[in-house]
């Protein structure tokens, strides 16, 4: 039997996609090309998406047609910093930062 040769790809995907979401605790790294923010509706439903982020609303990655997406957040409960194209913000269970290529 011969052994097939594997080959290693050099792949950064911080570098491929338009937003880098990262959680704070572990460093999750999540990457989309689109955000939105949902807000939500008092029974818990989805109300409206919002480009803006806002206390209240989830950060959702990569929004595709519902139910799709790539990541979603718990709703924000304070925004720490926030700068053209930088985010930092905490939800009900993390502190995140996104980044925005310009």
């Amino acid at each position: 039997m011969s052994k097939i040769e594997q080959v290693k790809i050099n792949l950064n995907l911080e570098e491929l996609f338009r937003y880098n979401l990262i959680r704070e605790h572990d460093g999750l790294l999540n990457v989309g090309d689109q955000v939105g923010w949902i807000e939500w509706a008092e029974d818990g439903r989805f109300k409206e998406l919002h480009e803006e982020p806002a206390i209240g609303r989830s950060l959702i990655l990569d929004p595709k047609n519902a139910p799709s997406y790539t990541w979603m957040t718990t709703t924000v409960t304070e925004i720490l910093e926030q700068e053209e194209n930088y985010i930092k913000f905490a939800t009900k269970n993390s502190v995140y930062e996104l980044f925005k290529k310009s």
